[in-house]
């Protein structure tokens, strides 16, 4: 009976960390989705000039995140009832999807740490683009649309300028930052800083949401396996 004894208590060490897992998984889906809808980028990433769209790159990871969060209710569920009843097929169907899930993480890990800083660089370029068309005095046809594209990063990150800010730039900053002073042209009002900043918070709550995934799914196998082990060994239980 000890065995029997041991296997119990893994059991519900294991649906206790099941239903963590299925609550880390409603709480990723949450964040995933608040994320998605967020006003700040939101308004950035849905901005086009000269009939191109902002770069989306940041809702890659973020709907990585959604399907994963998605994912993990359901395998945390399918956890927790495979181990109340000690099924063998269900804990193993459990593992079986865990180990994808987890490799699905890594791989969005691995990716996220190599286009850390292209999030932030790709809607530079975009704000730069519209900045020269902005702050050209010949009046292009497209100046009006990259003055309101301008105005909604401006409005958006509370900044003005890329912080370089050229002498023509200081000609309509009037027309271009209409709420800000002279004293507030300050580096740190920086459009260039607000952007790596924005994405460098939001890419940080992703990989620590991340992290506490993984170790949890490092917890999750290694008691399903032990669990799987028991039931093998128990008699009378199939």
């Amino acid at each position: 009976m000890a065995v029997a004894g041991c296997t119990r208590c893994i059991k519900y060490m294991l649906f206790f960390f099941n239903f963590i897992f299925w609550l880390a998984g409603g709480v990723i889906l949450g964040v995933a989705l608040w994320l998605r809808h967020d006003n700040q980028t939101s308004s950035l990433l849905l901005l086009q000039f000269e009939g191109q769209q902002a770069p989306g790159t940041f809702y890659i990871s973020v709907y990585i995140l959604i399907a994963v969060g998605a994912l993990m209710m359901l395998v945390g569920f399918l956890g927790c009832y495979g181990a109340i009843q000690e099924s063998q097929c269900l804990l193993g169907t459990f593992f079986f999807f865990l180990v994808i899930l987890f490799a699905c993480e890594v791989a969005a890990a691995i990716w996220g740490f190599m286009n850390r800083d292209t999030i932030s660089k790709e809607l530079i370029n975009f704000y730069d683009s519209a900045y020269i068309k902005a702050v050209d005095v010949s009046g292009t046809p497209s100046k009006d649309a990259a003055i309101k594209v301008l105005d909604a990063f401006h409005r958006t990150l509370d900044c003005c300028g890329k912080g370089d800010d050229t002498a023509l730039f200081t000609q309509v900053v009037g027309t271009l930052c209409p709420q800000k002073t002279p004293q507030d042209f300050l580096k740190s009002q920086s459009c260039h800083i607000k952007l790596i900043d924005l994405f460098s918070e939001k890419l940080y709550l992703i990989g620590l949401a991340a992290l506490v995934v993984a170790v949890i799914m490092i917890f999750e196998m290694i008691f399903t396996m032990i669990l799987c082990c028991g039931i093998r060994n128990s008699p009378g239980v199939y």
